[in-house]
């Protein structure tokens, strides 16, 4: 049986790629997070709205790069991970 990934586990996802890479290629990131083109520029819209990723141009490139509020939601979302393992759920 396969589970589902939730909203928050793919933005978790996506943003784990992007601060690991330190800035990703939109590609790169849809590998990454394992995600079709149209749900990855549906993610990529949102997390731009909230202010969680910022894109810039990198030699002709457009990169995603993590904002200082995405680092803080990625960090809190990392102790929610945590915070629920230890219960076993």
């Amino acid at each position: 049986m396969s589970v589902r990934r939730t909203n928050i586990e793919i933005i978790g996802d996506i943003l784990k790629a992007i601060r690991q890479a330190r800035g990703l290629k939109p590609t790169h990131v849809m590998y990454k997070a394992n995600l079709s083109y149209k749900l990855l520029k549906d993610y990529l819209d949102e997390l731009r709205e909230k202010d969680l990723i910022v894109e810039a141009e990198d030699k002709g490139h457009k990169m995603i790069n993590i904002t200082d509020r995405g680092l803080k939601f990625l960090e809190k979302y990392e102790q929610m991970e945590k915070f629920k393992e230890s219960f076993g759920l």
